[in-house]
């Protein structure tokens, strides 16, 4: 079993607290990366989606996980479990300082995580207030205007990681 915990960074421009719609354990928040086996390597084509609120039984033994998958190389299973009550939002200091925040921890078992994709489902609030909600970053970045502030809202230079987590 490794922990793989998703960190994300970003520039924030007038804005802070980055983090999915409903928090960041919003139990209908999808999270969509590509898969690698842990058995020969392969990465898969398309993206693959977790979230909280979607179980499944596990293959063997008791419990529910929320993916199950077999490689299609090697058929080897795998599961990905997502443990909640890790994330933290993005703030602007995190941005300013090039520093990663972290969002979810998944307990992958057969499979690494690699290659997360930012889509809809974001919310975050400027400085002077203004809650942004339904933000999509499918194109790496987010631009609008803060009427109440006065000032442009901006996400850019995206970024996220998975790192091994103890």
């Amino acid at each position: 079993m490794v922990n793989y915990l998703l960190m994300i960074t970003a520039e924030l421009e007038n804005l802070t607290d980055l983090q999915p719609q409903g928090g960041c354990d919003d139990p209908n928040f999808n999270y969509f990366f590509k898969l690698k086996c842990g058995n020969c390597g392969e990465v898969t084509q398309k993206e693959t989606w977790v979230m909280l609120n979607e179980t499944v039984p596990l293959p063997k033994g008791k419990g529910t996980t929320n993916l199950v998958q077999k490689c299609k190389l090697c058929g080897r299973e795998g599961t990905v479990t997502m443990i909640k009550g890790q994330g933290h939002p993005l703030t602007q200091t995190h941005g300013q300082t090039e520093k990663y925040a972290p969002l979810m921890l998944f307990d992958c078992r057969g499979y690494e995580p690699v290659d997360f994709v930012f889509r809809e489902g974001w919310k975050a609030e400027s400085i002077a207030g203004t809650k942004f909600d339904g933000i999509d970053l499918s194109g790496n970045e987010y631009a609008e205007y803060d009427e109440k502030g006065e000032c442009p809202v901006m996400i850019s230079n995206l970024r996220a990681t998975f790192n091994v987590a103890k």
